[in-house]
């Protein structure tokens, strides 16, 4: 995957170096107890903060010198705002030139956002109240540490994925989904997982769209398929602790994540990312 000399996103909001103040406490007994049984439930609590939050639990503090980022920090970024920047093209051609892109904030440890706080341990997250994907670089050295996923395709992956549940939000897609989960609470892991392989899929259709443009070859794609591989339910209930527990899977196992970012790189239609029709998944 070649980045150099490509357009960078201006869609960017930066604020790594201010720092996270929290201003009191932002979620009351009944808020907390809301997201506590979300999560029982198998429902993904973050899209719920701002509901269950009384006010901001964090805040930023502007820092007094400019930021000073290492130098494979300063990679990473570009590497992201050129990947934010091909999603926007490809998402353009979908949308009939009408594709409202989201914003990504850049951020160290922790940020207000309108769904809550966000928190680098989250990993890369998007907020559809505010329509900003999330994201704090470190993740992209966990990735090449913890999960021994490394490589710019696999990193951009990972952005692409976010920028699918993007698009879910456009489209409809994501309320649908937490409609009837609230209507229907035993089936709200098995739409969790169908969202997210959709959102794998939409990432696949942008590789496959980008390809040209980016050089993205076969080892690439490898790539792609490790970190889809380590990122899988299975693989990381495997690994934190010990057993599988299929009914709480929310993202899809290991195999899954790849046959989807691979359907999606092949056809390049989203229409071939109908995960909630398909069955088995």
């Amino acid at each position: 995957m070649d980045i150099e000399g490509r357009r960078q996103s201006s869609n960017v909001e930066d604020r790594r170096g201010m720092t996270p103040m929290r201003t009191g406490v932002g979620l009351s007994l009944g808020g907390i107890l809301f997201l506590f049984v979300l999560s029982l439930l198998g429902i993904n609590p973050l899209p719920f903060l701002g509901v269950a939050t009384k006010q901001p639990e964090v805040t930023l503090q502007p820092s007094n010198q400019p930021y000073q980022e290492s130098a494979q920090e300063a990679e990473f970024s570009k590497l992201a705002k050129v990947t934010l920047a091909s999603t926007e093209e490809t998402w353009n051609k979908f949308f009939d030139g009408k594709y409202p892109p989201p914003t990504m904030v850049m951020f160290n440890q922790a940020t207000p956002t309108q769904c809550g706080t966000g928190q680098a341990a989250m990993g890369p997250f998007y907020c559809p109240l505010d329509r900003k994907v999330y994201l704090d670089l470190s993740f992209f050295q966990e990735m090449d540490q913890k999960f021994r996923a490394p490589g710019d395709f696999a990193h951009a992956y990972v952005i692409a994925h976010e920028v699918g549940h993007h698009v879910q939000n456009l489209l409809g897609t994501a309320d649908k989904v937490r409609n009837l989960q609230q209507r229907n609470p035993s089936v709200a892991n098995e739409l969790s997982v169908r969202m997210e392989l959709q959102a794998d899929c939409y990432a696949g259709v942008w590789a496959h769209d980008a390809a040209p443009q980016l050089k993205i070859d076969q080892s690439d794609v490898e790539e792609g398929m490790r970190a889809a591989t380590a990122i899988g339910d299975d693989t990381l209930q495997r690994k934190m602790q010990g057993r599988v527990v299929p009914d709480s899977f929310t993202h899809g196992t290991s195999e899954q994540r790849v046959r989807w970012l691979m359907a999606g790189m092949r056809s390049g239609d989203p229409r071939s990312c109908d995960t909630f029709s398909a069955n088995p998944l």
